[in-house]
């Protein structure tokens, strides 16, 4: 197997890749040794192309009339996407979302573990969610310097988000995952991930309501005169 690298593999065959893994798993479990790219492509309603594409990519190739072997597929998106290598997360605000992610469990097997969570509310320091204690945002620092985590989680509200970075990045932090609105200023070398809510949320409502519209009430539609 060749070398597996990030350069020049797309934006869009990452965020497929985790996609794949259900499948995957469940061929392991029902002791399948390989896996066509028509079987996953099929599954997904992909181009057969266009899978192989995403697994040629992390330095997987398929054999004729056999596919890919299974086991090697799925440590291979594995390594790739660092799930094999266990990476700690710090959660920044307590609230509603940041207590659901600190109580998912099933960031575990994507290579993610919460170790606490931390809040400015003197209400919420010292409550255990999922096991984890909220700790206060004073204490961030020392523990980031201690624990070594490389990543913040931001739950805060958008008010606080820019605040809230920028304490986590002079405490060390290397990547954050931004569950916030808000638009950050960041250093380049500051790995970031924005998870847009109300903009997933706008696409879903906007697909809903062209799937449930009838011809007839396109039609109906009024003109604006120009």
């Amino acid at each position: 197997m060749k070398e597996i690298t990030r350069e020049g593999v797309s934006y869009m065959t990452i965020r497929r890749l985790p996609q794949y893994m259900p499948l995957l798993r469940a061929a392991l479990d029902a002791g399948d040794h390989c896996v066509s790219s028509t079987k996953i492509s099929d599954f997904f309603g992909l181009d057969p192309v266009l899978v192989r594409k995403d697994l040629a990519s992390i330095g997987i190739t398929g054999q004729a009339r056999l596919g890919f072997p299974v086991r090697e597929l799925i440590g291979g998106i594995e390594r790739f996407l660092g799930w094999d290598n266990l990476s700690e997360a710090f959660v920044i605000g307590a609230g509603n979302l940041g207590r659901a992610l600190a109580g998912y469990g099933g960031f575990g097997q994507h290579g993610l573990k919460i170790v606490a969570l931390f809040d400015t509310d003197p209400e919420k320091v010292g409550k255990v969610i999922a096991g984890k204690r909220v700790t206060d945002m004073t204490k961030f620092a020392s523990l980031v310097e201690r624990l070594r985590v490389p990543i913040a989680i931001l739950t805060v509200p958008p008010e606080a988000a820019q605040d809230a970075a920028d304490a986590a990045i002079a405490a060390g932090i290397k990547a954050i995952w931004n569950f916030t609105p808000t638009k950050l200023t960041l250093p380049d070398a500051i790995i970031v991930e924005q998870v847009d809510l109300a903009a997933s949320l706008a696409v879903l409502s906007s697909r809903l309501v062209s799937a449930t519209r009838t011809p007839r009430q396109y039609e109906e539609q009024p003109v604006n005169d120009m």
